[in-house]
């Protein structure tokens, strides 16, 4: 069985070539997140299974930060519209905090780029131009602007101006790059007019203008000799900028395009990711609830133009459930429902793993954490037992007491609880939520019925150590049966003196989580 990062891997590899160069590129017009940034993700993947083949490779990622605002990003005020049409790169930050517009909207993106094990040569559009290395491109861009319109003329309903040129130079009266039209250049001087009523000129050697979008990116593949790009979905559509830039980079720059990865947008919480509205979830905001390897496992699991909707609210938690039942199964803690199953998860998984080679990380169930946590704090040593008491440790960590942890596996651990920390605060539904009540029995009315199955419950426990939350279960049913009382009863009866509500965690396990001398005393509100 063979991953798809794979099959693309062995088409790169069938090739006649002796370096591969996988590019991918961002629009730095606000935060970068999980939707946009798939292009890095997808080709430190490609690039990564190369270098394993012993194949020369480079990944580079470059930031389209010479591009024109087309929308405010949120959360930045609706007074920023006036930087709209002008450069990325001649904006100013948003709160001060950083040199420029283009700082602010990068550094959270590039500063978790070494969590991910991502290593990618960084290149800048804007210091591309201002360095001249898009000088040669555009000059013959320029020269063959009738086969470039041409070329453009076949996929419009309304063709170009017979004078219009494959350029935008920056207006310098309002400094906007999406509002000029280069009709004419003499050697390196282009003119131009603006939306905004001003003409001039511009030389080109300046890096005060951009090539247009289609013919830039043919002009990157040759600059960069990439290989491979992943890129979304929407430069895929036929017609499209991929399919124009193919044709461009042929015949007008005489290099063959890459190998084309189009992938499907993430929708989050089933709407299109939008940086204007606020609509995004970033890759710093995934490590806040879960470990890096995981957003690789959510991006590579299924192929890259399959519909991906990702929520991290509620059902987050089957999302890790899924991964937490991968990586066991990888690392021969628990097995796969089938053998066919079984090898589809390592494939996954091999994929997703960051830090090859290392071992079995600590990272007890997160979904049991949830609930752990609450009942513990954020009391390692406590939760630990917890998790021991409740058979939620894995064979290599069954036998194992707290004292026994790693330096390591300490680390993991904290992290684990820290990512069910921030979960629990930024996106629980309240219904996951609660606190025991340890310092006086909740004033919540119960019947008759469920005031006896309590007592009933209570003189079992006492009487009795349960080993595993299925023995305690099955116990608790079987009062309810020679009681009459419907299970829904009975458990709100232990949530209402427990937790002062009506609904709780499983309550078996919720129990067995407890100090058994309180769930006694309690259970008989008795303190």
């Amino acid at each position: 069985m063979k991953h798809w990062i794979e099959r693309i891997a062995d088409e790169l590899s069938e090739k006649n070539i002796d370096k591969h160069v996988i590019a991918s590129g961002t629009s730095i017009s606000g935060s970068i997140h999980i939707g946009n940034s798939c292009d890095v993700f997808i080709a430190s993947a490609i690039g990564r299974e190369l270098k394993k083949r012993g194949m020369e490779v480079e990944t580079i990622w470059i930031a389209d930060d010479h591009d024109p605002l087309r929308k405010v990003p949120f959360p930045l005020p609706e007074s920023y519209d006036k930087y709209l049409g002008m450069p990325y790169s001649n904006i100013p930050c948003p709160e001060g905090c950083c040199a420029s517009f283009v700082e602010h909207f990068e550094k959270p993106f590039l500063g978790v780029l070494d969590d991910y094990g991502i290593d990618i040569e960084l290149k800048s559009g804007f210091e591309m131009y201002k360095e001249g290395v898009y000088n040669e491109y555009i000059r013959t861009s320029l020269e063959k602007a009738p086969e470039i319109r041409e070329i453009f003329n076949q996929y419009r309903r309304e063709p170009l101006a017979d004078d219009w040129l494959p350029y935008n130079p920056i207006c310098e009266e309002c400094g906007r790059v999406n509002t000029t039209f280069a009709y004419d250049f003499d050697g390196d001087i282009v003119k131009y007019r603006c939306d905004c009523g001003h003409e001039g000129e511009m030389d080109i050697k300046t890096g005060n203008g951009k090539l247009t979008w289609r013919v830039e990116w043919a002009a990157r593949w040759k600059i960069f000799g990439t290989t491979c790009e992943p890129f979304g979905k929407d430069h895929a559509a036929s017609g499209g900028s991929y399919d124009v830039s193919s044709i461009i980079s042929k015949e007008i720059f005489d290099y063959e395009a890459p190998y084309p990865v189009p992938y499907e947008w993430i929708t989050l919480d089933g709407d299109a990711m939008s940086k204007s509205k606020g609509v995004f979830f970033t890759p710093a905001q995934w490590l806040e609830i879960g470990p890096a390897e995981s957003l690789n496992y959510y991006l590579f699991r299924s192929k890259p133009m399959k519909s991906k909707d990702f929520s991290p609210k509620m059902s987050f938690l089957d999302f890790m459930d899924q991964f937490d039942k991968v990586e066991k199964v990888f690392f021969n803690e628990e097995e796969a429902p089938s053998e066919k199953e079984d090898k589809k998860f390592r494939k996954i998984y091999e994929m997703a793993q960051i830090n090859e080679g290392e071992p079995l990380p600590f990272r007890p169930p997160y979904r049991f954490l949830v609930n752990a946590y609450q009942i513990a704090g954020n009391d390692l040593e406590k939760i630990f037992t917890i998790l021991k008491n409740n058979s939620q440790l894995t064979k290599s960590f069954e036998d194992k007491e707290f004292s026994d942890l790693t330096e390591t596996e300490l680390k993991q651990y904290q992290e684990r609880v820290n990512n069910v920390i921030n979960w629990l605060d930024t996106y629980a539904p309240k219904f996951v939520k609660f606190q025991v009540q340890e310092k006086s029995v909740p004033k919540l009315p119960l019947t008759d019925e469920q005031t006896t199955f309590l007592k009933d419950l209570a003189s079992l426990i006492e009487e009795k150590t349960f080993k595993t939350a299925e023995e305690l279960h099955d116990a608790m049913y079987e009062i309810l049966e020679a009681q009459g009382l419907k299970p829904q009863k009975g458990f709100q009866a232990i949530y209402k003196m427990i937790l002062g509500q009506k609904q709780g965690p499983r309550a078996a396990s919720f129990l067995l989580s407890l100090d058994k001398d309180f769930v006694v005393k309690r259970l008989r509100q008795e303190a």
